[in-house]
């Protein structure tokens, strides 16, 4: 097939039909009736000699081709915005692109529904996507064209990628509310004699983050004896809250679980192992109207003061996509 013998709108209708999984939700957001997504849809099946999608209750499941597709039509979708939004065209008002953020858990919790509180109010047409780290790692990082911008550990930063400070944040241990020494005053002696839960949240492994608090521990004669390891910070909150076991995490998310599993924040028996938290994103996106006005929106929801961007080379480029 050639792009000049294929009606391009088929696979806007593809594309749309896929993310939503509804033909009922594409025809909304593509402003058609759902009688017009169905008889693209037959187009459509017609030209891949595949049903694309089938019915199952009542939602759509794509099939393996369709989930191939899905990617490509993704890519090709963000092109088409770019090029007739363009930096004189956006309009937030009408702008109906999906952005797209990577962070981990934390941010997922304590993060994203600032942002989606500010950006449902500036971007009513458009979709935000809040990608986990293993979608982002899977899905080649900032550089294939899926992921606007990622939360990530204050590093040097590989070639192309540029970075602005988010915010500020230290770690704490979490244990359950009756635990044995939830009121106790955290001692090194204790710290090491409790068991952890250890976080590997990037593809089944630790990241940066991971090896950060390895590092710090070691240099103030802390060891963790790890009996558990957990995928994300919910999750290792979740196993504290019904264990006598400990969790080391960023304060941010350590007050949110407290509130939520009745969980006990204990100072770390050391100084403070404060970090920073940055936003990253890519040179092919570095000077797009849309892309520039999604990074000041969620910079304006966490109320963090406006740094420069700064852009560096001297991590490699895997290094520098891994963000947790």
């Amino acid at each position: 097939m050639k792009p000049s013998s294929v009606d391009l709108n088929l696979l806007l209708v593809l594309h749309m039909v896929l993310e939503e999984r509804s033909v009922t939700r594409a025809a909304s957001r593509l402003h058609v009736t759902p009688p017009a997504i169905s008889n693209a849809l037959a187009r459509l099946r017609e030209l891949f000699a595949d049903p694309l999608l089938v019915r199952s209750g009542r939602g759509l499941v794509p099939t393996p081709r369709a989930l191939e597709l899905l990617p490509s039509l993704r890519e090709a979708t963000a092109a088409m915005s770019r090029v007739l939004e363009g930096d004189g065209g956006f309009d937030p008002a009408t702008c109906t692109r999906a952005f797209a953020l990577a962070c981990s858990d934390a941010d997922h919790l304590c993060v994203v529904p600032q942002v989606a509180a500010l950006f449902t109010h500036r971007l009513p047409r458009a979709q935000l996507r809040a990608l986990s780290i293993d979608h982002f790692e899977a899905s080649g990082g900032l550089e294939q064209g899926e992921t606007d911008v990622a939360i990530a550990p204050a590093l040097p930063l590989g070639p192309g990628l540029h970075a602005r400070t988010l915010y500020r944040d230290d770690a704490v241990v979490v244990v359950r509310g009756d635990h044995p020494h939830a009121r106790d005053r955290l001692t090194k002696a204790s710290f090491n004699a409790l068991g952890h839960v250890d976080l590997w949240l990037a593809l089944g492994k630790g990241g940066v983050g991971n090896r950060h608090a390895t590092a710090f521990f070691q240099e103030h004669g802390l060891e963790r004896r790890i009996a558990m390891v957990a995928p994300s910070f919910a999750a290792a909150a979740a196993i504290v809250a019904s264990t006598d076991l400990a969790a080391g995490m960023p304060r941010r998310i350590a007050e949110r679980c407290r509130t939520m599993m009745g969980l006990r924040i204990l100072e770390l028996p050391t100084p403070p192992m404060e970090f920073q938290m940055q936003l990253v994103w890519h040179e092919r996106t570095h000077q797009d109207a849309g892309a520039r006005h999604f990074r000041a929106l969620i910079q304006e929801a966490l109320g963090e003061p406006a740094s420069g961007a700064r852009k560096k080379g001297r991590a490699s480029r895997a290094e520098s996509r891994r963000i947790a």
